[in-house]
């Protein structure tokens, strides 16, 4: 159901109050008798609807489920998050939240991501879901950004939702173009054998197997003088694993492997958006990691755009070695700070699962900083090792690295290491293993595509650098 937000409700507007679980005390006394009646007892995500007279909806109840024991700690904005819910539960027309139990804003912005549904392919069904729209309005809330917050999220869901055969390289260069011309932002792209030209030898690599010619996308916007922030994605289009191909399970979700490119362009549409005071500059290597025979291979070496020279022990590892040559050319700037997003490794799964993406750095005052925004914004992250000592599980006898480990241990962190081996003059840089994807429903969206840790990088950013 599509849910439009509203800073000022009509006079029909409906109440939304919330009740946790087993404490309904505090509703009005009709909703608490209709609950109380309808067993309703205030789960997580449950709403009630109230009737009133002739049996229309009067009100509704969103539950909340139990309390955290502590509420200075991100739990008023985890239990937000619940208000996603309303975009399925609620009836068509204009609702009000009435609560202090939730963050206004977030709750908003739940409500609007709990209504996403990815139709290109479904006949009618964008038309049906526009037949009955939510209204929704509370208190306090600051509904553009709100909106502004949606469109992002949106954006990097729509890009990986969609399948290869319309989002290869190609399609996801004219999408990043699009949303360059949307903000005004300079846009170029290096295609093809123009890569070795311009020395970015492992994306050519990796790519040229294809019948989608690699190419690396470059998007400028801000004012020259202002601080340099520089956003890598990576953007694998789909990834067969190359000659050392993944089983049919495992290929199945590789339409997100461009996650990363998404997030980024998502994370970019907020910055551009909210007019941030900041020189952007989003990087995407844009490959697709298929077989011909022109593939690169198991043992081949290669020279990266700084000149490390990189075995290659696992075709499959491609992520990282796109992302290498990208960003040497992020660091030859020495910006204020690179970030880097990647679905990289299933071993950050294994550790973490797909809600909770790690990141690494070496700035621990920044690590702090997005900590605390991922609470203060219920976007999780958890800060990962970047344990030195397995540096060496990378060594190669014939190169200066390997692309992969031969033990398999701590494969999160060892790409994540591999990565760093590009950085050096970048003030902060940080890497983010993302899953890309929402494999059970939540509140705040369907199966599929999802937006991972661009809300809490925003968040640094807005405080770091306000329009």
């Amino acid at each position: 159901m599509i849910v439009s937000l509203t800073n000022a409700p009509d006079a029909s507007a409906r109440p939304v109050h919330t009740a946790f679980d087993g404490a309904l005390g505090a509703l009005p006394p009709a909703a608490q008798s209709w609950a109380k009646a309808m067993r309703f007892s205030g789960e997580a995500g449950a709403v009630l609807v109230v009737p009133g007279e002739g049996g229309e909806p009067a009100a509704a109840v969103l539950g909340l489920g139990r309390p955290g024991h502590e509420d200075g700690d991100g739990e008023a904005e985890r239990r937000s998050l619940a208000a996603g819910a309303l975009a399925e539960k609620l009836p068509a027309g204009a609702w009000r939240l009435e609560t202090d139990d939730l963050s206004p804003t977030l709750a908003l912005l739940s409500a609007r991501l709990g209504g996403y549904r990815f139709t290109r392919y479904r006949k009618g069904a964008a038309a049906r879901e526009n037949d009955s729209a939510v209204s929704l309005s509370a208190a306090g809330a600051d509904v553009a950004e709100a909106e502004r917050l949606a469109a992002g999220v949106f954006l990097a869901r729509d890009l990986i939702n969609t399948p290869t055969n319309d989002m290869g390289p190609a399609d996801l260069e004219a999408a990043a173009r699009a949303l360059a011309g949307e903000f005004g932002a300079e846009f170029s792209v290096v295609t093809g054998d123009a890569l070795l030209e311009e020395n970015f030898p492992m994306i050519h690599a990796v790519g040229r197997a294809s019948a989608s010619a690699p190419r690396l996308l470059d998007m400028r916007w801000g004012p020259e003088d202002a601080p340099k922030v520089t956003l890598v994605g990576k953007g694998v289009c789909f990834d067969t694993g190359g000659l050392d191909i993944k089983p049919s399970s495992g290929m199945l979700l590789m339409k997100k492997d461009m996650g990363g490119a998404a997030n980024v362009l998502g994370l970019a549409r907020l910055v551009m958006a909210a007019g941030l005071r900041l020189r952007l500059r989003v990087l995407i290597p844009a490959v697709e990691n298929s077989i011909s025979g022109a593939a690169f291979r198991p043992g081949d070496v290669l020279t990266s755009r700084k000149g490390k020279t990189v075995e290659i022990g696992n075709t499959d590892a491609e992520g990282r070695l796109v992302l290498a040559d990208a960003l040497a050319l992020a660091d030859e700037e020495a910006p204020q700070m690179i970030v880097d997003m990647a679905t990289l490794t299933g071993a950050a799964r294994v550790a973490l699962g797909p809600d909770l993406p790690p990141f690494y750095t070496g700035d621990g005052s920044f690590a702090g900083e997005l900590s605390a925004a991922s609470l203060a914004v219920a976007d999780p992250v958890w800060r990962l090792p970047l344990w030195q000592p397995y540096q060496a599980n990378l060594s190669s006898k014939i190169a200066d690295i390997n692309n992969v480990t031969s033990d398999g241990f701590a494969g999160s962190i060892t790409a994540a290491l591999f990565l760093q081996g590009f950085v050096e003059k970048a003030k902060i840089w940080v890497h983010f293993d993302i899953y890309g994807w929402r494999p059970k429903p939540s509140p705040i969206g369907p199966v599929g595509g999802e937006a991972q840790a661009i809300r809490a990088l925003y968040s640094v950013l807005k405080a770091r650098y306000p329009g």
